[in-house]
């Protein structure tokens, strides 16, 4: 979702730019990759490094060891990595190692809390990237603060959101909510996976509370690989026939479902930014965010690491449900023409952008 509109822009300036796409496989299932490439018109990867899974270590490993060979043999001019897993960061790396520029889409982004993978990743890509590309004001503070440069920071928007914006009206045809039954405006979806959350009793105590609520608000939940073999590890059952457990679900369906929802439940990252862009109220449940942006427009709200406040969804749903839609500066579908343009060597004036100076 994060690159897809990038590769869109420099496939439309052929005699500009040549690209390479490289799939790791740190994602490695069809339902958790594949269908994502297929859907969102990628195009098949120029090399598979099909890393699989392991411990953090054994994934950064063998990116390393394997994207290494591929940044010798095609000796691109500046390496561009997404977002904050595994992956991110071991491309950096790499490609510092070989003395290649580095561009980070999605720079600055800081939840403050290094138990997190996520944080470590970012900082670390940030801190060897000579390309920042952000999507909110308080990611150029961020960088500041770490000490880097600010001329290397280039306020460009949201490429989840150009993905958004190219891929909703193919999101609203598919009809996620009439596929599975539910009433639009009428249900509550779910996601979770970080390890905080599903490895240990709290996950437990997570659906028992979605269970109670779901006599007043129906429940889909499409449940990611780790959250479900922690279910099967504990023995949890769900007994609502008013909550639905599902397989992991594409991107036209998935946002579908969030698009039809009265209020969705995340402990992810970039669907507080795709809510905020749909205006479906979102609530977090995490102790921070990496997306302070969303909780100042009050597009989402942080529940803590407390499972026990899902029981008060309804009304807080109920709540937000008159607030005005809120958005910030540059989630305009255009964040990956924006990209292009600084890698053509055009520069973006931060002046440009309401909030940033």
């Amino acid at each position: 979702m994060k690159t897809a509109p990038v590769i869109a822009a420099l496939a439309r300036r052929p005699r500009e730019f040549e690209q390479i796409l490289v799939h790791t496989g740190q994602h490695y299932d069809y339902d958790m990759s594949r269908i994502f490439i297929e859907e969102l018109n990628l195009g098949d990867p120029d090399y598979m490094l099909e890393v699989g899974s392991g411990s953090h270590a054994q994934q950064t490993a063998r990116v390393l060891e394997r994207l290494e060979p591929v940044l010798l043999e095609t000796a691109p001019d500046v390496v561009l990595v997404p977002g904050d897993v595994n992956s991110t960061m071991a491309a950096a790396i790499a490609a510092a190692k070989l003395g290649i520029p580095i561009g980070h889409i999605e720079a600055g982004l800081r939840s403050f809390d290094r138990t997190m993978p996520e944080e470590l990743n970012r900082v670390v890509a940030d801190a060897l990237s000579e390309l920042l590309f952000i999507h909110s004001p308080e990611a150029r503070d961020n960088l500041l603060a770490e000490g880097l440069s600010g001329d290397g920071i280039h306020y460009v928007g949201n490429t989840m959101i150009d993905t958004l914006v190219a891929m909703r009206d193919q999101i609203d045809a598919v009809d996620a909510p009439g596929r599975y039954g539910l009433n639009r405006g009428r249900y509550l979806a779910v996601t979770l996976h970080r390890p905080a959350l599903v490895d240990g009793p709290m996950l437990g105590e997570t659906l028992r509370q979605l269970n109670a609520i779901s006599a007043e608000l129906e429940v889909v939940f499409p449940i990611h690989p780790r959250t479900r073999a922690s279910m099967e590890a504990g023995a949890i059952e769900v007994g609502s026939p008013r909550m639905q457990l599902l397989e992991p679900l594409g991107y036209l369906d998935f946002l579908g479902l969030v698009a039809g929802a009265a209020g969705v439940l995340t402990d992810s990252g970039g669907i507080q930014e795709e809510t905020t862009f749909l205006g479906i109220p979102c609530f977090t449940l995490r102790a921070n965010t990496e997306r302070p942006i969303t909780i100042e427009l009050g597009t989402n709200t942080l529940l803590g690491l407390d499972p026990e406040r899902i029981a008060d969804l309804p009304r807080l749903i109920d709540v937000a449900k008159d607030r005005p839609t809120q958005m910030p500066p540059l989630w305009d579908g255009k964040a990956g023409e924006r990209i292009a343009d600084v890698l053509s060597g055009a520069e973006i004036p931060l002046e440009a952008v309401p909030g940033v100076l």
